[in-house]
């Protein structure tokens, strides 16, 4: 079963590191299942000379206010489809995975922390009992890095090994991804004639495949957070989708303005099912809290 482990180049640079805790239901204890991480800083010398120079650089600063994998709460696995939408972010970050009697198996790296885990569960269920998650929003490699590198390093001196999922040659957590769809384009290029109005053409593009995602940047590459986490929970949720890049000015030239006059929307992402304007960001997001995707998208 492949996973959805992501390869850090892949990742865009932000600004900003997010902390949620919002996916717990009022109904359920009030658990924070989102860490924040800490990462060592070594200082190879000291000088005795004053130093006055303020600026730190900004992975120095997240440094500073994150916690570490054993003041990190653990999360036990979600049993349910309901439970798991509702306890695991289909966000980027970094995550731990311990089996049944605790022992810590594996730490990775995800663009999609649901999914990823998702798919341990489903190849390795008796190595997954429960999971330590922090989540970095619109994150860069430094960030991610760095949250990674922390975690391993305290786990490894506090127990003087690897984690097991870790060691060099074990194939069992990180895989290749499967390959994604390519982006569907709506025109031949900028600079050629058309030969259809841009809106007929996105009628045509809706009501011939079933679910569509209007979003900023490729599938594989979101370029906004809003779009990320779109394609986070429909990958998560294994929802068989259409992508269209709103920023490809080559093949897609028009298109932002266009789509706004058709579906009545101002904003991206835009999802689309049947021909029917679903609607973005938030209203999917409130959906895959419910656990009404599946039952929508699928049927």
């Amino acid at each position: 079963m492949a996973t959805n482990t992501v390869n850090l180049s892949t990742l865009q640079s932000s600004s900003s590191l997010r902390l949620i805790s919002y996916y717990s239901p009022k109904t359920a204890p009030n658990l924070s299942f989102y860490a924040r991480f800490r990462t060592s800083v070594h200082l190879s010398s000291v000088s005795s000379k004053p130093y006055r120079n303020t600026f730190k650089p900004r992975s120095l600063i997240i440094a500073a206010a994150v916690k570490t994998l054993s003041e990190t709460e653990i999360l036990a696995a979600p049993l349910t489809a309901e439970e798991f939408n509702l306890k695991l972010p289909s966000d980027s970050g970094v995550y731990a995975v311990y089996d049944k009697n605790d022992d810590l198996q594996f730490i990775g790296i995800s663009r999609n922390i649901a999914a990823s885990f998702l798919a341990h569960l489903k190849s390795v269920p008796e190595l997954c009992g429960s999971v330590k998650v922090g989540v970095v929003d619109e994150p860069d490699r430094t960030v991610l890095t760095q949250a990674w590198k922390s975690w391993m390093e305290e786990y490894i001196q506090a127990t003087g090994k690897v984690p097991p999922g870790n060691e060099s040659g074990n194939t069992t957590w990180v895989r290749q991804p499967p390959k994604k769809k390519p982006d569907l384009r709506l025109t031949p290029g900028r600079h050629v004639q058309l030969t259809v109005p841009l809106d007929e053409l996105i009628d045509k593009l809706v009501k011939e495949n079933k679910v569509v995602a209007f979003i900023k940047g490729s599938r594989s590459a979101p370029m906004c957070g809003f779009s990320q986490r779109v394609v986070g929970i429909l990958e998560s949720e294994e929802v068989d989708f259409e992508s269209v890049d709103v920023l490809d000015e080559e093949y897609n030239y028009g298109l932002r303005e266009t789509l706004k006059k058709y579906s009545n929307w101002p904003t991206f992402p835009q999802i689309f099912l049947n021909g029917e304007l679903v609607g973005g960001c938030d209203i999917l997001s409130s959906m895959h809290e419910k656990g009404e995707i599946a039952a929508l998208f699928k049927k």
